[in-house]
Protein backbone atom coordinates (compact mmCIF):
# COMPACT_ATOMS: atom_id res chain seq x y z
CA UNK A 1 0.00 0.00 0.00
CA UNK A 2 2.95 2.37 1.01
CA UNK A 3 4.68 1.60 -2.33
CA UNK A 4 1.33 2.22 -4.08
CA UNK A 5 1.03 6.03 -2.40
CA UNK A 6 4.93 6.49 -3.14
CA UNK A 7 4.48 5.60 -6.82
CA UNK A 8 1.18 7.96 -7.06
CA UNK A 9 2.90 10.47 -5.44
CA UNK A 10 5.93 10.62 -7.59
CA UNK A 11 3.80 10.12 -10.65
CA UNK A 12 1.39 13.66 -9.99
CA UNK A 13 5.08 15.71 -8.57
CA UNK A 14 6.81 14.30 -12.41
CA UNK A 15 3.56 15.45 -14.13
CA UNK A 16 2.96 18.95 -12.02
CA UNK A 17 7.10 19.74 -12.69
CA UNK A 18 6.33 18.23 -16.66
CA UNK A 19 3.75 20.66 -17.02
CA UNK A 20 5.41 24.06 -15.30
CA UNK A 21 7.92 24.63 -18.60
CA UNK A 22 4.96 24.25 -20.70
CA UNK A 23 2.74 26.72 -19.41
CA UNK A 24 5.26 29.27 -19.00
CA UNK A 25 6.16 29.03 -22.56
CA UNK A 26 2.50 29.21 -23.17
CA UNK A 27 2.22 32.21 -21.38
CA UNK A 28 5.39 33.71 -23.20
CA UNK A 29 5.10 33.07 -26.85
CA UNK A 30 6.24 35.33 -29.37
CA UNK A 31 3.70 36.95 -31.87
CA UNK A 32 5.10 37.52 -34.97
CA UNK A 33 5.30 41.11 -36.25
CA UNK A 34 3.69 41.93 -39.51
CA UNK A 35 2.59 45.59 -41.51
CA UNK A 36 -0.61 45.30 -42.99
CA UNK A 37 -1.67 48.22 -45.71
CA UNK A 38 -5.69 48.45 -46.91
CA UNK A 39 -6.34 50.23 -50.00
CA UNK A 40 -10.07 50.75 -51.37
CA UNK A 41 -12.54 52.52 -51.21
CA UNK A 42 -15.72 52.64 -48.80
CA UNK A 43 -15.21 48.90 -48.50
CA UNK A 44 -11.62 49.21 -47.16
CA UNK A 45 -13.33 51.91 -45.15
CA UNK A 46 -15.49 49.93 -43.42
CA UNK A 47 -19.21 52.41 -44.16
CA UNK A 48 -21.88 50.76 -43.16
CA UNK A 49 -25.59 50.78 -44.87
CA UNK A 50 -26.64 53.70 -42.91
CA UNK A 51 -23.71 55.89 -43.99
CA UNK A 52 -21.35 55.53 -40.60
CA UNK A 53 -17.50 53.90 -40.73
CA UNK A 54 -16.95 50.94 -38.31
CA UNK A 55 -15.31 47.78 -38.56
CA UNK A 56 -15.28 46.39 -42.38
CA UNK A 57 -13.13 43.88 -43.25
CA UNK A 58 -9.93 44.54 -43.23
CA UNK A 59 -10.44 45.40 -39.63
CA UNK A 60 -11.87 41.78 -39.10
CA UNK A 61 -8.72 40.66 -41.30
CA UNK A 62 -6.63 42.45 -38.80
CA UNK A 63 -8.11 40.85 -36.07
CA UNK A 64 -8.11 37.17 -37.72
CA UNK A 65 -4.23 37.52 -37.19
CA UNK A 66 -4.12 39.20 -34.15
CA UNK A 67 -6.53 36.02 -32.35
CA UNK A 68 -3.48 33.66 -34.68
CA UNK A 69 -1.13 34.90 -32.30
CA UNK A 70 0.14 37.70 -34.77
CA UNK A 71 0.55 41.47 -33.80
CA UNK A 72 -0.30 43.45 -36.35
CA UNK A 73 0.84 47.09 -37.77
CA UNK A 74 -2.23 48.26 -39.97
CA UNK A 75 -2.38 51.21 -42.55
CA UNK A 76 -5.92 51.48 -43.77
CA UNK A 77 -5.75 54.11 -46.85
CA UNK A 78 -9.85 52.87 -47.63
CA UNK A 79 -11.40 55.98 -48.32
CA UNK A 80 -15.29 56.29 -49.62
CA UNK A 81 -15.91 57.63 -52.74
CA UNK A 82 -12.65 56.62 -54.46
CA UNK A 83 -11.89 55.35 -57.29
CA UNK A 84 -8.67 54.08 -59.22
CA UNK A 85 -7.64 57.06 -59.94
CA UNK A 86 -7.67 58.33 -56.44
CA UNK A 87 -5.20 55.45 -55.56
CA UNK A 88 -2.93 56.68 -58.62
CA UNK A 89 -2.79 59.95 -57.68
CA UNK A 90 -1.31 59.08 -54.18
CA UNK A 91 0.76 56.52 -55.67
CA UNK A 92 2.19 58.37 -58.89
CA UNK A 93 2.13 62.00 -57.93
CA UNK A 94 5.08 63.17 -55.39
CA UNK A 95 2.98 66.90 -54.79
CA UNK A 96 0.30 64.61 -53.25
CA UNK A 97 0.19 64.84 -49.39
CA UNK A 98 0.22 61.23 -49.07
CA UNK A 99 2.44 59.88 -51.73
CA UNK A 100 5.83 59.66 -49.13
CA UNK A 101 3.87 57.95 -46.66
CA UNK A 102 1.69 55.70 -48.72
CA UNK A 103 5.05 53.96 -50.99
CA UNK A 104 6.83 54.22 -47.41
CA UNK A 105 3.62 52.00 -45.88
CA UNK A 106 3.55 49.87 -48.78
CA UNK A 107 7.46 49.34 -49.13
CA UNK A 108 7.28 48.10 -46.08
CA UNK A 109 3.97 45.74 -46.39
CA UNK A 110 3.94 42.23 -46.05
CA UNK A 111 0.39 41.68 -46.56
CA UNK A 112 -1.86 44.04 -48.62
CA UNK A 113 -5.52 44.25 -49.78
CA UNK A 114 -6.99 46.48 -52.66
CA UNK A 115 -10.62 46.87 -53.17
CA UNK A 116 -10.91 49.81 -56.29
CA UNK A 117 -12.91 50.12 -58.93
CA UNK A 118 -16.46 49.82 -58.35
CA UNK A 119 -17.10 53.82 -57.75
CA UNK A 120 -15.49 54.12 -61.53
CA UNK A 121 -18.01 51.95 -62.70
CA UNK A 122 -21.31 53.54 -60.99
CA UNK A 123 -19.78 56.60 -62.10
CA UNK A 124 -20.57 55.75 -65.79
CA UNK A 125 -23.61 53.03 -65.20
CA UNK A 126 -26.15 55.73 -66.30
CA UNK A 127 -24.23 56.26 -69.58
CA UNK A 128 -23.70 52.07 -69.91
CA UNK A 129 -27.50 51.65 -69.18
CA UNK A 130 -28.11 54.12 -72.11
CA UNK A 131 -25.25 52.47 -73.89
CA UNK A 132 -24.17 49.21 -73.22
CA UNK A 133 -21.83 49.96 -76.17
CA UNK A 134 -20.18 52.20 -73.62
CA UNK A 135 -19.13 49.15 -71.17
CA UNK A 136 -16.06 48.21 -72.61
CA UNK A 137 -14.47 51.31 -72.85
CA UNK A 138 -14.89 52.02 -69.26
CA UNK A 139 -13.90 48.47 -68.19
CA UNK A 140 -10.75 48.91 -69.91
CA UNK A 141 -9.90 51.88 -68.48
CA UNK A 142 -10.27 50.58 -64.93
CA UNK A 143 -8.54 47.39 -65.78
CA UNK A 144 -5.83 49.70 -67.19
CA UNK A 145 -5.58 51.87 -64.00
CA UNK A 146 -5.38 48.59 -61.81
CA UNK A 147 -2.77 47.68 -63.58
CA UNK A 148 -0.64 50.12 -62.82
CA UNK A 149 -1.42 50.30 -59.35
CA UNK A 150 -0.35 46.95 -59.31
CA UNK A 151 2.63 46.94 -61.00
CA UNK A 152 3.88 50.04 -59.21
CA UNK A 153 3.39 48.09 -55.57
CA UNK A 154 5.46 45.33 -57.42
CA UNK A 155 8.02 47.58 -57.97
CA UNK A 156 8.05 49.29 -54.39
CA UNK A 157 7.67 45.74 -52.72
CA UNK A 158 8.33 42.68 -54.56
CA UNK A 159 8.35 40.71 -51.78
CA UNK A 160 4.73 41.57 -50.23
CA UNK A 161 1.81 39.68 -51.33
CA UNK A 162 -1.14 41.03 -52.66
CA UNK A 163 -5.32 39.97 -52.58
CA UNK A 164 -7.31 41.92 -54.75
CA UNK A 165 -11.35 41.84 -53.94
CA UNK A 166 -13.83 40.87 -56.53
CA UNK A 167 -17.44 42.83 -55.57
CA UNK A 168 -20.52 41.55 -54.51
CA UNK A 169 -24.10 42.29 -56.14
CA UNK A 170 -24.53 46.44 -55.00
CA UNK A 171 -28.31 46.17 -55.90
CA UNK A 172 -30.04 43.32 -54.71
CA UNK A 173 -33.18 44.94 -53.71
CA UNK A 174 -33.48 46.32 -57.33
CA UNK A 175 -36.44 44.22 -60.04
CA UNK A 176 -35.15 41.30 -61.32
CA UNK A 177 -35.55 43.06 -64.92
CA UNK A 178 -33.14 45.40 -64.07
CA UNK A 179 -30.65 42.93 -61.75
CA UNK A 180 -30.95 40.56 -65.02
CA UNK A 181 -29.29 43.17 -67.00
CA UNK A 182 -26.73 44.40 -64.63
CA UNK A 183 -25.30 40.65 -63.72
CA UNK A 184 -23.64 40.44 -67.16
CA UNK A 185 -21.60 44.09 -66.25
CA UNK A 186 -20.81 42.94 -62.97
CA UNK A 187 -19.51 39.53 -64.10
CA UNK A 188 -17.48 41.09 -66.77
CA UNK A 189 -16.28 43.65 -63.98
CA UNK A 190 -14.86 40.91 -62.05
CA UNK A 191 -13.39 39.30 -64.94
CA UNK A 192 -11.55 42.50 -65.68
CA UNK A 193 -10.22 42.13 -61.88
CA UNK A 194 -9.02 38.92 -61.96
CA UNK A 195 -7.35 39.03 -65.13
CA UNK A 196 -5.15 42.02 -64.10
CA UNK A 197 -4.44 40.67 -60.63
CA UNK A 198 -3.43 36.98 -62.70
CA UNK A 199 -1.25 39.07 -64.98
CA UNK A 200 0.53 41.01 -61.94
CA UNK A 201 1.23 37.53 -60.22
CA UNK A 202 -1.91 38.82 -57.54
CA UNK A 203 -4.36 37.02 -56.02
CA UNK A 204 -7.75 37.86 -56.41
CA UNK A 205 -10.07 37.25 -53.80
CA UNK A 206 -14.17 35.93 -54.79
CA UNK A 207 -16.96 37.67 -53.02
CA UNK A 208 -20.19 37.38 -55.55
CA UNK A 209 -21.23 34.26 -54.61
CA UNK A 210 -21.08 33.91 -50.89
CA UNK A 211 -22.85 37.44 -50.42
CA UNK A 212 -25.24 36.38 -52.93
CA UNK A 213 -26.56 33.19 -50.58
CA UNK A 214 -27.84 35.89 -48.26
CA UNK A 215 -27.32 39.10 -50.11
CA UNK A 216 -30.78 40.85 -49.26
CA UNK A 217 -29.55 40.21 -45.20
CA UNK A 218 -25.71 41.89 -45.99
CA UNK A 219 -27.16 44.30 -47.90
CA UNK A 220 -30.42 45.63 -45.50
CA UNK A 221 -30.79 48.97 -46.68
CA UNK A 222 -32.59 48.96 -50.58
CA UNK A 223 -30.87 52.45 -50.92
CA UNK A 224 -27.58 51.41 -50.35
CA UNK A 225 -24.81 49.54 -51.52
CA UNK A 226 -22.57 48.57 -47.91
CA UNK A 227 -22.63 45.20 -46.20
CA UNK A 228 -23.79 45.23 -42.76
CA UNK A 229 -21.09 43.65 -40.44
CA UNK A 230 -21.89 40.00 -40.89
CA UNK A 231 -21.57 40.51 -44.58
CA UNK A 232 -18.23 42.53 -44.02
CA UNK A 233 -17.28 39.28 -41.91
CA UNK A 234 -17.87 36.96 -44.35
CA UNK A 235 -15.87 39.24 -47.07
CA UNK A 236 -12.88 38.84 -44.12
CA UNK A 237 -13.04 35.49 -44.01
CA UNK A 238 -12.97 35.02 -47.79
CA UNK A 239 -9.37 36.93 -47.63
CA UNK A 240 -8.45 34.84 -44.37
CA UNK A 241 -8.78 31.78 -47.00
CA UNK A 242 -7.09 33.22 -49.57
CA UNK A 243 -4.09 33.98 -47.56
CA UNK A 244 -3.85 30.71 -45.65
CA UNK A 245 -3.71 28.76 -48.97
CA UNK A 246 -1.31 31.35 -50.82
CA UNK A 247 0.64 31.25 -47.70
Amino acid sequence: MKIGKRLISALIISSLFVSIPFTASAKNIKKEQFDYVALGDSLAAGRTPYGVDQDGYVDLLASRFEQSQYNVELDNYGISGYRTTHIMNELFNPSNPKYTSFRESISNAELITIDIGANDLLANLGDIQKNPSKAQPVLEGIGKNLFSILSEIDIINPDTKVYVMGYYNPFPHSPEQQQAALMPLLDAFNQTIQSVASMNGDIFVPTAKVIEKHEKEYLPNPADIHLDIEGYQVVAKEFWKAIQKNK
